[in-house]
């Protein structure tokens, strides 16, 4: 299901000037998700997305995209859910970038990803899951690339055409793995400031490297809190606010995925997207995409989804969509 070639690495150089040389940092940039998304997310951009397979997805940013109506995008990101799949199948996306796509045991196959690929409609870049991480981690350093072991003598590198390098100290064979540097990186956390500080609880996964390497941040958070209360404890400060562009208060912005600490997954609306899918094929990831949609933005789609319902997933007392 791999095509050969990688995505063409952005001039690494030139990311780091365009990250330095933007509007002052140092501002409050609290906004709207339709505001941060038609500002900051255009058409054929290459888009990374926060977290790991359904853990902290920035769904509330993801829908208000695909709400835009963008197209000829990119997605990258560690290990992908069925969010790919919602924009292969609206038209939205038509590139893949990851380590591994689906929802986890139990539900299958990504069945729609199968069909766009296979069809020729869809590219699917494959990756180790140290590659990607690693090209994240080399687009946040300013680096063209990094050296690595992962992926030598596997049929991936061949697919990729991943150039090696000899170690100048050892004389070893390794991998030089190219920076990717995203035009935009959709992240979503438990709390951040009004300057873009944010605050991870749980596993970081990959999203320490995957901000500050992209051009344009947009961070939706499940609570504001004051900078004075995230200077109390400093270390759980994950992203600067330098590196964030728009910062977007959201309750269950991860919904129907998970947030550490906050809430879990639904694992029935899982179910039922993928009996959607199971019966229709992307026609059922279409019309998902059009119910969910069809709500004026994401807070209705959440009082439709119901506050008992997000109640019994809910690990925070009282935690209920504002």
């Amino acid at each position: 299901m791999t095509t050969s070639g990688i995505t063409a690495p952005a001039d690494t150089l030139r990311a780091r000037r365009e990250l330095e040389s933007g509007p002052s940092r140092v501002r409050e940039k609290l906004t709207t998700a339709r505001e941060a998304v038609a500002a900051h997310v255009h058409d054929g951009d290459v888009v990374a997305v926060g977290g790991t397979n359904h853990a902290r997805t920035p769904m509330a940013l993801l829908w208000e995209v695909l709400r835009q109506g963008r197209t000829g995008l990119a997605l990258s990101r560690p290990l992908t859910c069925f969010e790919c799949e919602l924009f292969l199948a609206s038209g939205a996306a038509d590139r893949v970038i990851t380590s591994w796509v689906g929802i986890g045991h139990g539900w299958g196959l990504a069945r729609v990803l199968r069909e766009f690929v296979e069809q020729g409609r869809a590219t699917y870049e494959e990756w180790s899951h140290l590659g990607l991480g690693l090209r994240y981690k080399a687009g946040a350093m300013g680096m063209p690339f990094l050296p690595t072991l992962s992926m030598l003598g596997s049929d991936l590198a061949d697919r990729l055409e991943l150039k090696t390098t000899t170690c100048p100290y050892t004389g070893q064979v390794v991998h030089a793995v190219p920076s990717l540097n995203p035009d935009v990186a959709l992240i979503h956390v438990q709390q951040a400031d009004p300057f873009g500080n944010s605050v991870i609880d749980g596993y970081q996964l990959m999203d320490a490297d995957v901000a500050p390497a992209a051009r344009r941040v947009i961070v939706s958070a499940e609570e504001i809190v004051s900078t004075d209360e995230l200077r109390r404890d400093p270390a759980r400060t994950v992203i600067p606010g330098f590196a964030v562009d728009a910062v977007v208060e959201q309750r269950f912005g991860a919904y129907p995925h998970e947030c550490y600490g906050r809430y879990d997954t639904d694992k029935d609306a899982f179910s039922s997207y993928m009996e959607r899918v199971k019966q229709e094929g992307a026609e059922g990831a279409r019309a998902y995409v059009r119910e969910v949609l069809a709500h004026g933005d994401f807070d209705s789609y959440l009082e439709a989804v119901g506050a008992d319902r997000l109640a019994t997933l809910s690990r925070v007392e009282g935690l209920m969509p504002q």
